[in-house]
């Protein structure tokens, strides 16, 4: 009975039980502690994409004090977590890369900071990507893992209608990014001359390719050569520079020639000696527009400036159209006007191309000729039409052009001093002279199948036919150059070319070989294909290309290189004049070594 009596101590004990079966009563969530700790977590990978394993990361805070080190794993991944809220640096090092330092990395509580390290030889940067609130809750980690770590990937961040990186990350991207360079030495037996041009046979040159701010690619080259049969020092500069975005954006070049006037070609020219000679001045605008999913038209001009005696300018535009058929058919049409270009898109596809390509194009001096005592240089107009197809491990190709050339310069060598100095220039390069052969036209057509011969080794066989100069007959009479260029026919020749190219798997060497089967009285220059990788060029040539092991620790390969031109000298038209020996040719014989330093 006792027990039912209210009382103050039993209404207190009861006020207890009601308490404690309230809290068992509370949802689990709102048991779970506050979460005070944030993360830094990171993925290293090199210039080209790949994920760097085994590369060092050390955590330091506001002091600079070490707090961490962790070592990347199989995905170049590391993590730092249960830090508190504040500011740390991040170092990441690895060897044979240049270590990279990141300061004032904020991390918040129940945060994750998530940060790209690209590791270069040259220029490294670490890149903190901020993703928005709605991303943190809907990204895995395992998902971020495999977007930061896929080269092919990585640009659907950029991509997605739902990213939004603001403009925070582009204030926290480095300068200099993906940075590659190119130095090269070479020197050859004569200068080098192609469809292009005249090069030097002694040379220094560099390129240098990077990004600014992630968005903006600068390309810089220069060249300094040296021809020692004539002693002439040249010097030549170039800078690229393009932006890379979703859509297609313009790439401006300018080019900078000098050469200097050697005294034999100023005392013939009645000109001063030790004066600079020719000079030019080059501007490029390259661009590209997707009309549709199958159709691409790239097009663009070159201002040229040319300075020697006399002042010439002259555009040279270029067109080219590209249909995608299907997926192995593709139906291309070109056209261009005014001075080849060699540094035109497509063909090569070795390592460092477009490097290589800046200092070929660089290097190279228009085609100059005199006649009258007024210099000429060497232009063409070209319609072509060029088909591709791929079935299985062979190629087919096929193209068919229209070409004008005017003053033809052709390599002179014997009797020069016959003729008087007002139609003969003495060449820049070499101990020879350059002749104005006049203008010619041709229609042609090439034909050529390609059989991939493994994974390393593949043959081409070429058949072409096209305009040619032919000699009328061997006697020069009077001395006369006109009387000359009346012995030059335009004709046509037939061409059968093979060529083998490939990559050693064992020593890394490249090598390209060809031979061209043709008439041999007929000194033409080679018609450059705009539409087609595959270069026909007269008599034997040998290209190789050899990697060199280093035993240092730099970040650099080293390659030696040899360019071998028309060794067995054929396509040399034969003349007499006044009991003299004289040559006519395109492209004389060459034979050209280099060393490359690439980082």
């Amino acid at each position: 009975m006792d027990w039912y009596t209210p009382s103050s101590k039993r209404r207190r004990l009861l006020a207890k039980l009601l308490l404690g079966l309230a809290c068992l009563a509370l949802p689990a969530s709102a048991a779970t502690p506050v979460k005070f700790y944030g993360k830094i977590v990171g993925v290293v990978t090199d210039a080209a994409g790949i994920p760097q394993m085994g590369a060092a990361v050390a955590l330091f805070d506001r002091m600079e004090k070490l707090l961490s080190r962790a070592a990347t794993d199989e995905r170049g991944a590391f993590i730092f977590d249960n830090l508190l809220s504040g500011a740390y640096s991040v170092r990441v090092s690895l060897a044979s890369f240049v270590p990279v330092l990141k300061s004032n990395i904020l991390v918040t509580p129940g945060g994750r900071s998530l940060l790209n390290v690209s590791l270069a030889g040259l220029f490294s940067s670490i890149e903190l990507v901020y993703p928005s609130s709605d991303q943190r809750a809907l990204m895995s980690d395992e998902w971020k893992w495999v977007l930061r770590t896929s080269s092919a990937t990585r640009p659907v961040l950029r991509l997605m209608p739902e990213w939004n990186s603001g403009r925070r990350r582009t204030e926290q991207t480095a300068i200099f990014s993906g940075t590659r360079g190119l130095v090269k030495v070479s020197a050859g037996d004569g200068g080098r001359v192609t469809s292009f041009g005249n090069e030097s046979d002694l040379g220094t040159a560099f390129a240098l390719a990077t990004s600014l701010f992630g968005t903006n690619r600068l390309q810089v080259s220069g060249n300094l050569g040296y021809a020692s049969q004539s002693g002439i020092p040249s010097a030549g500069f170039r800078t690229t520079y393009s932006r890379e975005s979703q859509h297609a954006s313009p790439e401006v070049s300018i080019t900078m020639r000098q050469l200097f006037l050697p005294s034999r070609v100023g005392a013939a020219l009645g000109g001063t000696a030790g004066v600079p000679a020719l000079r030019t001045l080059s501007l490029s605008v390259d661009d590209s527009t997707q009309l549709t999913d199958a159709l691409r038209f790239e097009y663009g001009f070159s201002l040229d400036a040319v300075t020697f005696f006399d002042r010439l300018n002259y555009l040279s535009p270029y067109g080219r159209l590209k249909y995608a058929v299907s997926k192995s058919d593709t139906l291309e049409f070109s056209y261009s006007s005014g001075v080849p270009r060699s540094d035109l898109p497509g063909g090569s596809k070795l390592r460092d191309a477009d490097l290589q390509n800046q200092i070929n194009s660089l290097a190279l001096f228009p085609r100059i000729s005199l006649q009258a005592g007024r210099a000429k240089v060497q232009r063409s107009e070209s319609f072509e039409l060029g088909y591709t197809k791929t079935a299985g491990s062979r190629t087919y190709r096929g193209a068919a052009y229209r070409e004008s050339v005017s003053n033809a310069a052709l390599t002179m060598a014997g009797a020069t001093d016959l003729f008087p100095s007002g139609d003969v220039l003495p060449d820049l390069f070499s101990s020879s002279s350059v002749f104005n052969a006049g203008g010619y036209h041709s229609l042609g057509y090439m034909a050529s199948v390609t059989q991939n011969l493994g994974d390393h080794l593949n043959a081409t066989l070429i058949y072409g036919s096209g305009g040619a100069l032919l000699p009328v007959r061997g006697e020069v009479e009077n001395g006369s150059p006109d009387d000359l260029r009346a012995m030059i026919r335009q004709g046509r020749r037939r061409a059968v070319t093979s060529q083998i190219a490939g990559n050693s798997p064992w020593t890394g060497t490249h090598f390209v070989a060809s031979y061209q089967w043709t008439d041999r009285r007929a000194a033409t220059p080679t018609h450059y294909f705009v539409t087609q990788g595959t270069r026909a060029e007269a008599g034997l040539n040998v290209y190789l290309r050899q990697p060199i092991p280093t035993f240092f620790s730099l970040p650099v390969r080293l390659e030696a290189s040899a360019d071998m031109r028309n060794l067995l000298a054929q396509g040399y038209l034969p003349f007499m004049a006044d009991g003299q020996r004289l040559l006519l040719m395109h492209t004389p014989r060459s034979v050209r070594g280099g060393l490359s330093f690439i980082f």
